[in-house]
């Protein structure tokens, strides 16, 4: 794999590390080193694994990958957005916030969720015999980058505009989630309209 496909492929897949980071940011107010460092590595960790784990399992697991991908993905975003607007319009000024994205259980969900789609990568470069270390590497940097980036423009927007910009996070981790099943049901009645 060329060094300019391995860029493409890498930024493709942090677009969505990107976007949440920019409503995890808006939570975040005011972003300190913690947060930002936690999802930045999670999110690149797993970014980094995902390809690692679909180029291991290889076509022993390709079906039940393709199947349940998208479902999962949409799920977890779903349940994470619908979260995180719920607690922008019902949490009160003096009401504590739970839903960190940084810490737990969300977090981990958060970075499952946009990594799925390295875990086809991964099966992809199993398929095409590329040795996948130096391309894991890549996809993970590049994703602690963008989701650094993300955080940090979405803390200013959230301080800018506030709960608007938290529910319009929310809202765009679930098209991100819609986009995900979508394609992939669209994409699945194509490939079978062919055959």
């Amino acid at each position: 794999m060329d060094s300019l496909s391995l860029m493409a492929v890498a930024v493709a897949l942090a677009m969505d590390a990107f976007a949440v980071a920019l409503a995890a940011g808006a939570i975040l107010q005011p972003l300190t080193f913690r947060p930002c460092f936690r999802l930045a590595f999670h999110f690149g960790l797993f970014q980094a694994m995902m390809p690692v784990i679909g180029w291991l399992a290889g076509l022993t697991v390709q079906s039940f990958v393709a199947a349940w991908s998208h479902w999962i993905a949409f799920a977890l975003l779903l349940y994470i957005g619908g979260r995180m607007i719920h607690e922008a319009l019902g949490a009160g000024e003096g009401t504590e916030r739970t839903n960190d994205p940084s810490r737990g259980l969300t977090m981990v969900a958060l970075s499952v969720a946009t990594s799925i789609d390295a875990l086809a990568v991964g099966l992809t470069l199993a398929m095409l015999d590329v040795v996948i270390w130096i391309p894991s590497l890549v996809i993970g940097l590049v994703a602690c980058a963008f989701t650094v980036m993300g955080l940090f423009l979405g803390t200013r927007a959230g301080a800018l505009w506030g709960k608007r910009v938290e529910v319009a996070g929310g809202v765009i981790l679930v098209a991100i989630g819609v986009k995900i099943l979508l394609s992939a049901l669209f994409l699945d009645k194509a490939v079978a309209g062919l055959l």
